[in-house]
């Protein structure tokens, strides 16, 4: 498992002091998020591109150190920037 960073040390801090509350309508909340979800992360088009074999290979790599197939993160990483979440890396 890996280390727990502070946000995620607050989160479970939070719990356990009894600071959440239980929504109400519950499972109709879940009904409603299940399917929203769903529409969003619905995968309808097939793309094909060209890059470098390095950078494919980069990709690859920071998959696996992340757990997951390169595809996803791929499309993980395309989402983001269209949400506007990925910035400018200044060095």
């Amino acid at each position: 498992m890996k280390k727990i960073d502070k946000y995620e040390k607050d989160i479970i801090k939070s719990y356990e002091d009894n600071e959440w509350k239980s929504v109400k309508n519950v499972s109709q909340r879940i009904t409603k998020y299940q399917s929203i979800a769903k529409v969003h992360l619905k995968k309808e088009k097939r793309i094909n591109i060209r890059i470098s074999e390095k950078d494919l290979k980069d990709i690859q790599k920071n998959a696996i150190k992340q757990g997951l197939p390169y595809q996803t993160l791929i499309a993980s990483i395309i989402h983001k920037y269209n949400s506007g979440l990925l910035t400018e890396k200044n060095d």
